[in-house]
């Protein structure tokens, strides 16, 4: 089974790359489904310093992060059913933080601080960057971005355009820019311009509707337990492990894989000890997502996206079932394209409290609880140079920032595996929820550590 989000030109598919200054659709409707739920996922870029950090070789990284794709903001369209533009906002939007001294024990919990200080895609900051000295003379960096402005590939280039000062203008407007008056007219002339790709639009999404109707009626079964008592926030547990490459790879060669497929199995593996699986099969759904980022692409969200199911029994003995289903789930993501996006062109026109709808479909949410498996590979040595030097660890993360126990429970719970390779290290990020469970970070470094184990491989927990 594979969901692919393929990018051929403009005229084929409604939300190809643009130069211009108007939102895609993917990005326009993970904007509006932040402003209807108020749940908004976040990117992190996290370095730890072993050696002491070079705060001016920082302080000039930091100068340098608020251009290119990091350098806007979102500029809503007065018409409710108007198209959302990129605003320029150059430079740093809030000054660098340099936090008291802490224990490296408490590394993780000033990281989770750091997603939860304020952001916002639309009035600012859309970004942030902080410091943590730590009392055994390591340091910590992160940077904290709204998804809505940028995905893990858009963060990698800017981190790669500000370590090199790389300061790329986009020409977009300042904000605010337009006249009330001029932003109605020159956004309405855009809608008018759609018209008759809404109208082909809406025929697809007839036929489609009729093609899946039988899909559609067996979605009410949900096999999730509507939740119960009171609803609030919370602080969904997450931490990062880090795993010599030498290690890691000899271990996915001796059961018949590589280093993706053992990404694939570790998540699939993990999933199953939290009890995400098809009830039918106990097979695992991994929601992966390939880059798409073209040359001069402006997209926040440039991904082709591929389901890939995994039996996570077999994959601590052998790999290479999980080799082939991902080698087929890729080559089907670029080549087979999603029908559901189609239906893109109607984001502008869907009311506000069907927007969450819309973005689980198009971000890949399901009733088979997938879990979101993402793999960077090997990343350029220079994204490790925040202070000019390479930090002897990185990793990234993606999490919710306000994110309630009722909504996750309506999905089953939540997992997300986000891995990459630097400079000999492979960094696991794992966050992860189970309804009814513990969902603390001792009980999360328990569940990593074991899972681990069954692949015969362990590393620092942080």
């Amino acid at each position: 089974m594979t969901r692919a989000t393929t990018t051929p030109d403009a005229t084929s598919n409604p939300d190809a790359a643009r130069q211009d200054d108007v939102l895609s659709f993917t990005d326009q409707v993970m904007f509006l489904a932040l402003r209807a739920t108020g749940a908004e996922s976040v990117v992190q870029a996290n370095w730890i310093y072993e050696h002491p950090i070079d705060y001016d070789g920082l302080r000039k990284f930091f100068d340098g992060m608020g251009y290119g794709l990091m350098g806007r903001r979102i500029e809503p369209s007065p018409l409710p059913f108007g198209r959302h533009r990129w605003v320029t906002v150059h430079g740093p939007q809030q000054e660098l933080e340099i936090a008291e001294p802490r224990p490296r024990s408490e590394l993780s919990d000033w990281v989770d601080e750091r997603t939860a200080m304020p952001l916002d895609p639309e009035h600012g900051p859309s970004w942030h960057i902080g410091v943590l000295p730590m009392t055994d003379g390591s340091t910590a960096v992160s940077l904290t971005a709204s998804h809505c402005t940028g995905d893990g590939s858009a963060g990698v280039l800017a981190l790669l355009e500000a370590a090199h000062q790389a300061r790329l203008h986009h020409g977009w407007n300042p904000p605010h820019a337009r006249t009330r008056r001029q932003a109605v007219v020159e956004d309405l002339r855009v809608t008018v311009r759609g018209l008759p790709e809404l109208g082909r639009t809406l025929v697809a999404a007839a036929k489609l509707a009729y093609a899946r109707r039988h899909e559609i009626s067996r979605s009410g079964a949900v096999r999730v337990a509507k939740p119960t008592g009171p609803d609030h926030l919370v602080k969904v547990p997450a931490l990062s492990v880090f795993i010599p490459t030498a290690e890691w790879d000899a271990r996915a060669e001796s059961l018949g894989g590589n280093s993706y497929s053992l990404v694939a199995g570790f998540a699939a593996k993990l999933s199953e000890r939290l009890g995400r699986h098809r009830v039918e099969d106990g097979l695992v759904t991994l929601n992966v997502p390939q880059a798409d980022r073209q040359f001069g692409d402006t997209r926040a969200n440039a991904v082709k996206l591929a389901d890939i199911v995994v039996d996570p029994t077999k994959v601590t003995t052998d790999l290479s079932h999980a080799r082939a289903a991902l080698k087929a789930g890729i080559t089907a993501a670029r080549e087979v394209p999603d029908e559901t996006l189609q239906l893109l062109p109607l984001v502008p026109w869907v009311p506000k409290r069907a927007v969450h709808a819309v973005a689980d479909v198009v971000f890949g949410f399901s009733a088979d609880m997938p879990v979101s498996c993402s793999n960077m590979g090997e990343l350029p040595p220079d994204v490790a140079l925040a202070d000019g030097t390479p930090a002897e660890y990185m990793f990234f993360r993606g999490v919710d920032r306000t994110i309630t126990r009722h909504s996750l429970e309506k999905r089953g719970g939540l997992l997300t595996v986000v891995a990459l390779r630097l400079n000999g290290t492979i960094a696991l990020s794992v966050v992860a929820y189970k309804p009814g469970a513990e969902n603390s970070k001792p009980w999360l470094r328990d569940v990593i550590i074991s899972t681990l184990a069954e692949f015969g491989l362990s590393g620092p927990v942080e």
